[in-house]
């Protein structure tokens, strides 16, 4: 990943600082407690606080997690297993109070055209909230307990103002039994004309999601949704982001910090006022399908280097597929099968990595014929020092280098389960590190391109264009795609322009923009086409190659766009997706930023 010095000085201060430094033995020497609890996914949690001590100290068979041993680098990558919370939904025709935490959803009301404007120093009061429905039911059954809940909090909730704000929980006896608790969600302000948007149903469950967690002792949530909110697509979108929210990553963790998100909630229950899809339960769970693709994601970016590397993470690619149940396919070809195919740019990477280098390809084909056959290329970078042009700030940062390769990976995860009809889908990934050693490539290289063009090196920390045009002439020519989607934390330029939320998308094809704008908007994975200023290309010329790797020091993320382009065919719809933004959180780590997005795209090539 390039990320220019302007870059480096405005990020500086917003830099997260965390290694792992745990060590254990690797896969080949592991306990059987180790072992047996992969196989069968029970939380680490467990293992840890079962392994023995020996003379007081752990032997370095019982450490946490599998990493290298001094001799052996790390074969495999755990996974964080899946929440056990199980959600399901319901129509609202009987008592909806049946649980132990109680969840209203409600829309704020409408707002006054003539009220004052927020920056104002007086403010309107806020307008009481009518409850209608089964809401106003269990208000009236409560007393107006819900009434006084909204009235007690008006000036934080804003009734509901803001889609996914609560109240604090209200806790109401029961004759016999223990206390309910009652919690107030926002839904935002309600348009009449206009379908909820998928954004607020996200919001609202991610809510959910931390009420179940907060709230102790809850065995069981019942969730109270107003009529508007209903459809195979609003369960899917609720499930998705319930599920998303729940993620934990407990993998490098011991003893105490382990922190299981909600885990005293067995079921959640949504209740719709409107009428309930047919197909229900499958919705629901097409949206745990793919929150276990973002949580894949979220695991790869977050695992160090000394458990992830070009190896490991073709372990989790083959896993990929032996999960799929044979809708997926994979193929990992070695350094040999690289050099078959002229992949000078990605080896000449891979020269400074410990592990040799793993170029992966995972194929899911339908059930049904295909309509059409598409291709998503990740970087897959696991870990970038920035080579000889060695990088002098963020380099704790850089193991999310691989983020592009997660988003694909995790996209994999999830439509091997969902299984869209009508699509073949190529998942591409050229995995290898950018480090330093007596083998690795040095400026002034000149590598050749699979498709034969060679590349002048002037920046070995632009590393990520070179590994990605081996994979994208692989896509194109050897599988055959008739569309190409390339996702790759690739610039700290793109960063600076759209900030840490948004990725940036460069592409010539108005339709495939058109697409992925679409997609991004259904998905929450927000995107914003960028300028593919063809004018720029006369920046990667080189005095004895055919390109550079580096254009100037001004529109770096547009050049990193242009030399990209040099190994599609030009007549094919192809996009770049600099994804270095939003792939990371300084506060919470991985976001699982691509995954849905590449997911829903996909699906959709099928229609």
């Amino acid at each position: 990943m390039r990320i220019a010095p302007v870059a480096l000085a405005l990020l500086r201060g917003s830099a997260a600082h965390f290694f792992a430094t745990a060590f254990s033995a690797s896969r080949h020497s592991a306990p059987s407690a180790i072992a047996s609890a992969a196989a069968s996914r029970i939380p680490s949690a467990f293992v840890r606080n079962n392994l023995s001590l020996r003379g007081g100290a752990l032997n370095m068979a019982d450490r946490p997690f599998e990493t290298w041993t001094f001799d052996r680098h790390c074969g495999t990558m755990d996974w964080s297993p899946a929440p056990e919370a199980a959600l399901s939904a319901a129509v609202a025709d009987g008592a909806i109070d049946d649980a132990d935490l109680v969840i209203v959803g409600v829309f704020a009301p409408p707002k006054d055209e003539d009220a004052k404007d927020d920056d104002e120093e007086e403010k309107e009061e806020v307008a009481p909230i009518a409850f209608t429905g089964k809401a106003k039911e269990l208000d009236d059954s409560l007393g107006g307990a819900l009434s006084e809940l909204a009235a007690e909090n008006a000036k934080a909730f804003q009734n509901g103002g803001a889609a996914g704000t609560a109240t604090p929980a209200m806790r109401v006896a029961s004759p016999g039994g223990k206390a309910k608790r009652y919690i107030l969600l926002g839904l935002g302000p309600e348009e009449k004309d206009k379908d909820v948007e998928n954004a607020t149903i996200a919001k609202a469950a991610g809510a959910v999601a931390a009420a179940c967690h907060e709230q102790k002792k809850a065995g069981s949530c019942n969730v109270l949704l107003p009529s508007k909110i209903g459809g195979a697509g609003a369960l899917t979108d609720f499930s998705t982001a319930f599920y998303a929210g729940l993620y934990a990553d407990n993998r490098y963790r011991t003893g105490k910090k382990v922190e299981v998100k909600a885990e005293d909630v067995k079921a959640v229950r949504l209740f719709m006022e409107g009428d309930l899809p047919e197909d229900a339960a499958a919705a629901i769970a097409t949206g745990e399908k793919l929150a276990k693709g973002v949580s894949l994601t979220r695991d790869i970016v977050n695992a160090p280097h000394n458990v992830l590397n070009s190896e490991s993470l073709a372990d989790t690619a083959k896993r990929i597929a032996a999960e799929s149940g044979g809708s997926i396919t994979c193929e990992i070809l070695g350094k040999e099968e690289c050099e078959a195919r002229g992949m000078g740019c990605y080896l000449g990477v891979a020269r400074g990595s410990e592990t040799d280098p793993q170029f992966i390809h995972l194929t899911y084909k339908p059930s049904g014929e295909a309509k059409k056959k598409v291709g998503i290329v990740g970087k897959g970078l696991l870990f970038d020092t920035g080579g000889y042009n060695i990088k002098t700030q963020m380099m704790e940062l850089m193991k999310f280098d691989c983020g592009g390769a997660a988003a694909v990976l995790g996209a994999a995860r999830a439509v091997g389960d969902v299984k869209p009809d009508g699509v073949e889908a190529h998942f591409v990934v050229a995995a290898c590190e950018n480090m330093i050693n007596a083998r690795a490539v040095v400026p002034s290289d000149i590598l050749t391109a699979s498709n034969g063009k060679t590349v002048e090196v002037l920046n070995t920390d632009a590393e990520g264009r070179l590994t990605l045009a081996d994979a994208l002439v692989f896509a194109d020519k050897e599988c055959g795609c008739e569309s190409i989607i390339e996702l790759s934390t690739l610039t700290g330029a793109c960063m600076i322009s759209l900030g840490k939320k948004i990725c940036g998308v460069w592409t010539d094809n108005d339709d495939l923009a058109k697409e992925l704008e679409d997609v991004s908007k259904v998905t929450g994975d927000k995107s914003w086409r960028m300028p593919m200023a063809n004018e720029y290309a006369e920046e990667l010329k080189s005095k004895i190659a055919d390109m550079t790797n580096l254009g100037g020091r001004y529109g770096g993320a547009i050049t990193a766009a242009l030399f990209l382009t040099e190994f599609v065919d030009k007549k094919k719809p192809y996009a770049h997706i600099d994804i270095a933004g939003p792939v990371w959180d300084d506060k919470t780590g991985a976001t699982g930023f691509g995954a849905k997005l590449v997911s829903e795209w996909v699906r959709r090539q099928g229609e």
